[in-house]
């Protein structure tokens, strides 16, 4: 059963190498006893704390989808519950002044390095909540089904952009509209292109 859970099409194949594995062992190991009676406990005590971890993050889904902010940050694509609890925990209990503090908080801003007279170029911060920035990037991630979102992309990597330079670049333009609807309280809307 986990196996199918885990390795969906890999479950049968695996199954039936590890018994036809365990049927070929003659050898007896010294302390093959001993692992019989310290297993089963620790066996259980897994089962246990998986059980109690699954209810934990039923109860979290749960008071995250009270949350009055909740339906407005899922209707950004690519943002399920998990990605907005991230956000109501790392991004929607402070105040931000603008889309640009967010993005700087968030770890998403570009910063140049200088040192006297020598400037170095623009690089990654290292300032900032690094769980902010990897919940948008990977919700930037998803959102690539996206029709808009995608075309954002394309065009940064036809510009040049490697892949993680490119989704950097959407979820710096998400900060941006993350921000105005948590300012509005409302919902996305995607723009679409007007027709030239």
């Amino acid at each position: 059963m986990r196996l199918k859970k885990l390795a969906p099409r890999m479950a049968e194949r695996l199954a039936e190498g590890i018994y036809q594995a365990l049927s070929e062992q003659h050898v007896v190991v010294p302390g093959t006893e001993v692992v019989g009676l310290v297993v089963p406990p620790l066996v259980q005590q897994l089962s246990t704390l998986r059980t109690q971890r699954a209810e934990l993050a039923r109860e979290v889904e749960a008071r995250v989808s009270a949350h009055p902010l909740c339906p407005v940050l899922m209707s950004l694509p690519g943002v399920g519950i998990r990605t907005a609890t991230r956000l109501l925990t790392e991004a929607v209990c402070r105040d931000f002044h603008s889309a640009v503090h967010l993005a700087a908080y968030a770890r998403l801003s570009p910063v140049t390095r200088r040192s006297g007279s020598s400037i170095r170029g623009e690089h990654p911060s290292r300032r900032g909540n690094k769980v902010l920035k990897r919940a948008l990037f990977l919700s930037a991630f998803a959102a690539l089904r996206d029709p808009v979102s995608r075309a954002y992309y394309e065009r940064k990597v036809s510009q040049g952009k490697r892949h993680n330079q490119a989704l950097i670049a959407l979820a710096r333009r998400r900060c941006d509209v993350l921000f105005a609807m948590l300012r509005d309280g409302t919902f996305y809307h995607p723009v679409t292109p007007k027709a030239a």
